[in-house]
């Protein structure tokens, strides 16, 4: 044991960093989480978010932390990179980004149109891809960063009336690696989060579902289904100093789902 070594901290003190899809459910704890870890959050979402996602703003500047929102679409390169240039502008760097945007369509594998997978792809894969892109290359040039992409168990399994967002999201798990290892010399490090499925109310139909539920609850070792505060701890351990060493990794947080 080096006795010399600084302790571990999770805190992440004047650090800026934009959360996409902040207004609601996962990201408005994570934007509120961070917040209250220091960090200086920016509230990333839709246009017709953007009412929500002032709200969580106004709610974390009342509790004496520092957020603002953003009107962003993930799918359209130009508001990333309008984005990222104003916090760069603002704040002199952008510290580390938060990939949580987006959506779902459940339908068996016979029956998703075309207009289907291009609505998935577009928010869930390539979105991802280029506010990677966008961010990496502003923390390349600011020496150093940190990216967290939101993946999901089913990066790594399969389940029916999900498979257009399951590829996505196992793109997501490929996409963080292939950044890691470019952007990881330029002291950019690239991860991912994996939850199970996560109760917020975006996914209440889904949990007062007892099929769903009775499906389900018994694959997960743990008991329990998840929690946004378990998405936070994830992603805030990863945006911290204590996972100095973390790169390109996928954390699967989905209490042992994916060991069947």
């Amino acid at each position: 044991m080096d006795n010399n070594a600084a302790p571990l901290s999770f805190r992440l003190d004047g650090q800026v960093g934009i959360v996409t899809g902040g207004a609601n459910g996962i990201g408005r704890a994570l934007c509120e989480g961070l917040a209250q870890a220091g960090a200086s959050v920016i509230v990333a979402d839709l246009a017709a978010q953007s009412d929500r996602a002032q709200e969580v703003a106004r709610a974390i500047r009342s509790q004496s932390g520092q957020a603002e929102s953003a009107e962003m679409d993930v799918t359209s390169l130009s508001d990333i990179q309008r984005i990222v240039a104003s916090v760069a502008t603002r704040y002199g760097r952008l510290d580390f980004l938060v990939n949580n945007a987006g959506i779902n369509i459940r339908k068996p594998v016979l029956d998703y149109s075309e207009d289907d997978w291009d609505r998935i792809e577009a928010v869930n894969l390539k979105g991802v891809f280029f506010c990677c892109q966008v961010a990496g290359r502003q923390m390349a040039r600011q020496g150093g960063g940190r990216i967290v992409n939101i993946a999901s168990q089913l990066a790594v399994v399969a389940m029916p009336e999900r498979s257009i967002y399951a590829i996505t999201k196992a793109g997501v798990s490929q996409l963080t690696r292939a950044f890691a290892l470019e952007l990881g010399p330029q002291c950019v490090a690239v991860n991912a989060v994996g939850p199970t499925f996560v109760a917020t109310p975006l996914t209440t139909s889904m949990f007062s579902d007892p099929a769903f539920v009775d499906e389900n609850l018994p694959k997960i070792p743990a008991g329990r289904f998840g929690t946004p505060s378990d998405v936070l701890g994830a992603v805030q351990f990863l945006l911290s100093p204590a996972a100095d060493l973390v790169n390109g990794h996928t954390l699967l947080v989905d209490g042992g789902y994916t060991t069947h």
